[in-house]
């Protein structure tokens, strides 16, 4: 039996070679996980679709109180990530108020601001400078706090609670348990002192519904907080590092062209390696299913591999290369079905305008070390740079 995780990749770049193997070969293999246990792996693009959007894999039976604290923890357990329909559908409902096509938009401008006043800062700092310091680590939590009503000198906290969830729950459990509590006790304070913003929403949502529970209501609050900018952080930089390995397309790329800039950022997405293993919130089959041509029984945990699923030659020739004006591109960068990333919309708008301001201000914005250089936060479940140094011309 395959043992997973699968042996890594020598790139930054790219998924583990075995995914091509796979896929051509064996595309639901029943692989052996760290503890033991068996599961499946769905590799291809159409079959990881499926376990997302096939309501016969369920996603709440794949989390639990018994079940163990790996993954996200208890934040999968009762968060919009670990719920289904009917609840998760009632949950979204009154979140997705929030991030509707026209809300993002109506942001767009207020974004630019924001990276134009962070790009000044970079540049202040001279060539050398921390990108994650400097732009990618403030603008996303800058706009997702102020969805939520956090004040600016809260969100340093709210940054390190967020840290502490997407840290390695099965290793030590107890920061990440704490950052709960103190999502608590901020939604405590916010139903005493409502506001014109998300958190006082939901706040007023939950305790309207007598079958949601405060668990997780934090859990579900602690979610959105931490995804709202975590991911889109460790994206920014990403981005940044792979243009610098592919500095003719860069070169090309104008930041004055929003088009342009989008078609990018989807290739972008498609294309970088965000998780470690590559697995997108593991599902369970609730009844014997067919998948790619494989029985999977019942019981079955089925892992989705987005990473493989998005490197898939079937749906995008010359998958391994990237293309900055490749479309269309069905990539599932951000999932699929029900539990597609609900702030999708809003994190497409952040990056667009964060490379955006950064090409029209630095065009040649690249590493200033080799890429061997860079060092990733240990124990996280994405990747994050425990610092990015750029250079630019001045």
């Amino acid at each position: 039996m395959i043992r997973f995780p699968l042996p890594p990749a020598p790139s930054l770049h790219h998924p583990s070679p075995e995914y091509a193997r796979l896929r051509a070969e064996d595309p639901v293999p029943e692989v052996e996980l760290p503890d033991g246990s068996p599961a499946y792996l769905a590799t291809r693009h159409a079959d990881v679709r499926t376990v997302f959007s096939d309501p016969r894999f369920s996603r709440a039976a794949a989390t639990g109180p018994k079940g163990p604290e790996w993954e996200l923890g208890s934040l999968a357990d009762d968060s919009l990530l670990g719920m289904d329909p009917p609840l998760h559908t009632k949950v979204r409902r009154v979140v997705g108020s929030a991030f509707t096509a026209r809300r993002v938009e109506d942001l767009r401008a207020t974004v630019a601001g924001l990276v134009d006043g962070m790009v000044d800062r970079l540049e202040e700092a001279g060539p050398g400078a921390d990108l994650s310091a400097h732009v990618s680590a403030p603008l996303p939590i800058a706009v997702i706090s102020g969805l939520f009503g956090v004040a600016d000198e809260d969100q340093g906290r709210v940054k390190e609670w967020s840290d502490a969830l997407v840290g390695d729950w099965q290793a030590d459990p107890g920061p990440p348990r704490a950052a709960l509590a103190s999502f608590g006790e901020l939604i405590e304070k916010r139903r005493a002192n409502p506001g014109d913003d998300l958190m006082s929403a939901l706040v007023a949502a939950w305790d309207r519904e007598d079958s949601l529970s405060e668990r997780e209501l934090v859990s579900v609050t602690a979610g959105l907080l931490a995804g709202g900018h975590e991911s889109t952080t460790n994206q920014i930089n990403l981005f940044v590092t792979v243009l610098s390995s592919h500095l003719d397309q860069l070169a090309a790329l104008r930041g004055d062209d929003p088009h342009a800039v989008a078609v990018a950022v989807e290739e972008l997405t498609r294309y970088i390696q965000l998780g470690e293993s590559g697995i997108l919130m593991p599902r369970v089959a609730l009844e014997d299913v067919d998948l790619g041509g494989v029985t999977v029984p019942a019981g079955s945990v089925v892992l989705p591999a987005v990473v493989s699923a998005n490197r898939d030659e079937s749906v995008f020739p010359d998958a391994d290369r990237l293309d900055l004006t490749r479309s269309p591109n069905p990539h599932i960068g951000y999932g699929a079905g029900a539990h597609h990333c609900i702030g999708a919309s809003l994190a497409r708008m952040e990056l667009q305008e964060a490379l955006g301001g950064l090409l029209r201000r630095l065009p040649n914005l690249r590493l200033a070390v080799p890429e061997s250089e860079l060092r990733l936060k240990p124990g996280l479940v994405v990747r994050s740079f425990q610092e990015l140094p750029v250079t630019w011309d001045r």
